[in-house]
């Protein structure tokens, strides 16, 4: 597949669904490993993520989809290619150890859920990510549950749903 691959000085890697251009950031540090998880998550996004306009449907915030997005891509991404496995779990330890997403001085169980689920399937290996009620586990299950984009937008609005509630 015709995808353009861009170096930049950015915070992270991503992946334009639309112009299929996949934008990697320029870190001093970076190992392979992680290096190789960036790449393996964004194509992931290129195999699965599908290109189409879902917010005139659904009033979703784009990064409650892309978190649960985001766990679904992984998931395809590790059993379309096993050895995959290892990389985003040593990966994402690295990541951790050098508190990437910064909650080493978090109360994560302060965090809204949505952060919770994303921190929970990037880096739950490696720090508690605590939940509050079974309705909190059962949209955790559900996100790892997702098989296609239109499960996706379901949990996704479920999620949305739920922190707005606990927000009020």
């Amino acid at each position: 597949e015709d995808l353009v691959v861009e170096h930049k000085k950015v915070r992270t890697a991503s992946f334009n669904v639309h112009t299929r251009v996949l934008t990697l950031p320029m870190w001093e540090k970076a190992s392979n490993i992680v290096y190789d998880l960036l790449v393996g998550h964004e194509v992931g996004h290129a195999l699965y993520t599908p290109d189409i306009d879902w917010s005139k449907d659904r009033v979703i915030p784009p990064s409650f989809v892309n978190i649960v997005e985001d766990a679904r891509i992984e998931k395809m991404m590790k059993r379309r290619y096993g050895g995959l496995s290892k990389t985003f779990f040593a990966g994402y330890q690295e990541l951790s150890d050098e508190d990437f997403f910064e909650v080493e001085d978090e109360d994560i169980s302060k965090m809204s859920l949505a952060d919770r689920a994303n921190l929970y399937f990037k880096i739950g290996n490696y720090i508690d990510i605590p939940f509050a009620n079974q309705e909190e586990d059962r949209l955790i299950q559900a996100v790892a549950n997702c098989e296609t984009f239109d499960d996706v937008l379901d949990v996704s609005e479920e999620i949305y749903n739920y922190c707005k509630e606990t927000q009020e």
